[in-house]
């Protein structure tokens, strides 16, 4: 699909690192499959990988931890 930001990149398949912050807490998941634009970086999730993240900060705001890294290759 052509990238809405820059106009100029057709977006591949490929992983992208993401962050979220929800009540102080900070959670990165590594290895998030995407479409990235390979002009401008910018990157799309589907429906059922944005799902997967919010299920999975969930659990992390569960455990009371501050700051977590999870692998979404490792976890999915």
């Amino acid at each position: 699909m052509e990238c809405v930001i820059c106009k100029n990149g057709t977006t591949e398949q490929g992983f992208v690192t993401f962050s979220m912050e929800r009540n102080n807490v900070i959670i990165v998941f590594k290895n998030v499959p995407a479409l990235v634009c390979p002009n401008c970086g910018d990157f799309y999730l589907t429906e059922e990988t944005t799902r997967l993240l919010l299920d999975k900060a969930a659990k992390t705001l569960e455990k009371g931890v501050e700051f977590e890294i999870i692998n979404f290759k490792d976890a999915a």
